[in-house]
């Protein structure tokens, strides 16, 4: 056995040609690859369901136990399997973090394995020895399972390189077309720690379905149209360069005797929301129960079954001309002091020294916003030295922060409150209670400074919001 490895693992997809990498891997003295251990369906290869004393039933329930068997009484041969995205995950998180588990990526052109394995399930056969018992057929080509098909191995191998990454290993990757050359093999094997070479490749599996792909498309031109229309280079995704945050369970707001939890989006409507909690139970704000831990939201879940909990989206433009004018405009906010001096002096903010003044006017109130704009698309793109304040980051990716811990069951629109708020207390049988969204207190109206470059800045600096949550051009 290895001294480097105790075992190693081929991650692969039906048909790229693990049967076959796996064959000649085997006629080393000292490899033996036990196939597909975890298949849901068998254990090893088709007709296998036991193993070292392990039948289907006990890998349910302890897959581990299996792995750890083949390991013990390999004996002399390095022992290793065939994993694929669809089996057992809980062998995923054992094996991809152990440098002791030698990892070997297989991979193939994705549309070759999609038109393969439509062949097979046509055709029932899904290996071949012997030309003579070759069968053959045509398959029709369909987009959404093929883009299906890509999804989940583009998710699987960005799940491997990320594991690989972040625990310092590395794979030998060895493509379809390479698994036919005895060098390329041989130095599969002596990076598993083989002492053997190989003068040839097994020569008892054949290829399938060697003609090209237009004679085993049926609609071989709709397919060409089709796949033209991928995005291959997947221009349309937006670049997410910004942190990801943690859940901010603390600011979460409930109430003591109602199911009701409020997860607040800092930036939108927070404050009025409070109140209207407060008054659902006749009692103070401060009554209500906030910079609560992890364990007392469970407690209090666990208290109110049933519970309701919600989230506010407030319009990106809205939100950051907010943030502009509570925490950036005023003098007199010391949490925001050093981020009003660095933007100053840093990023020429022409804001007055010391808040608005007689004699500021809205198109230097503008000017000054839209520097801000600027500020706030490179600092959400990680280009500047101060960090992406919670208040201004991308709702998206508080929300995505949240999802650690828990999503909120409703996320109402800033618009949508003074219905929705309503609904929801009636629903958790404290009546109607109406709301009241208060106008906010601004040197100027937004619609004064809005025009077609601050629409286009906010939208530069909040692609993911407008994005993910269908906001529109702001309309007043």
């Amino acid at each position: 056995m290895s001294d480097r490895f105790d075992a190693f693992v081929i991650f692969a997809e039906m048909r790229t040609g693990s049967n076959y990498l796996e064959a000649t891997l085997n006629d080393l003295p000292d490899i033996d690859c036990k196939g597909e251990l975890y298949n849901p369906t068998f254990m090893g290869h088709h007709t296998t369901f036991e193993m070292h004393g392990i039948d289907m039933d006990r890998r349910e329930r302890a897959p581990l136990d299996l792995l750890d068997a083949v390991i013990r009484k390999a004996g002399d041969a390095l022992p290793g399997f065939r994993f694929f995205h669809d089996h057992d995950p809980r062998v995923l998180d054992r094996v991809l973090p152990d440098p002791r588990i030698a990892k070997v990526i297989l991979t193939r052109n994705p549309l070759d394995s999609y038109v393969s394995r439509r062949i097979a399930s046509e055709t029932g056969q899904w290996r071949l020895t012997d030309m003579k018992h070759q069968k053959s057929a045509k398959i029709e080509f369909r987009l959404w399972e093929f883009e299906t098909m890509l999804a989940d191995l583009q998710g699987f191998q960005m799940t491997l390189q990320r594991g690989l990454q972040t625990t310092g290993q590395t794979a030998f990757f060895i493509r379809y077309e390479d698994i036919n050359d005895a060098e390329v093999v041989s130095g599969l094997a002596r990076f598993l720690g083989s002492s053997h070479t190989l003068d040839s490749t097994n020569a008892k599996l054949k290829k399938q379905n060697p003609s090209d792909l237009a004679e085993k498309v049926e609609n071989y031109d709709h397919m060409v149209r089709s796949l033209a229309r991928l995005d291959r280079f997947d221009l349309s995704k937006t670049p997410n360069f910004e942190p990801a945050r943690h859940a901010a369970v603390p600011s979460f707001v409930a109430l003591p005797e109602t199911g009701l939890m409020f997860m607040p989006i800092r930036g939108a409507a927070v404050e009025p929301v409070k109140d209207w909690m407060a008054g659902l139970e006749g009692i103070g704000r401060d009554d209500l129960l906030t910079g609560l831990k992890q364990k007392d939201i469970r407690q209090w879940m666990r208290k109110h079954p049933g519970f309701r909990s919600f989230t506010v989206l407030r319009h990106p433009l809205e939100r950051a001309y907010h943030v502009f004018n509570t925490c950036i405009l005023p003098a007199d906010r010391p949490a925001f002091s050093n981020t009003r001096r660095v933007l100053k002096n840093r990023y020429n903010l022409p804001i007055p020294k010391e808040g608005p003044i007689k004699g500021y006017y809205a198109d230097q109130h503008r000017e000054a916003f839209i520097a801000f704009l600027r500020f706030l698309k490179g600092n959400l793109s990680g280009q500047t030295s101060l960090k992406v304040d919670s208040i201004w980051a991308s709702q998206t990716a508080i929300l995505q922060g949240m999802a650690a811990f828990a999503l909120p069951d409703r996320i109402f629109r800033e618009e949508e409150l003074i219905d929705g708020l309503p609904a929801l207390a009636d629903a958790l049988g404290c009546g109607a209670a109406p709301f009241d969204m208060a106008l906010p207190d601004e040197p100027f109206a937004l619609s004064q400074i809005n025009d077609s470059e601050v629409e286009q800045l906010i939208y530069d600096a909040y692609r993911k919001d407008f994005v993910n949550f269908g906001f529109a051009p702001w309309e007043g």
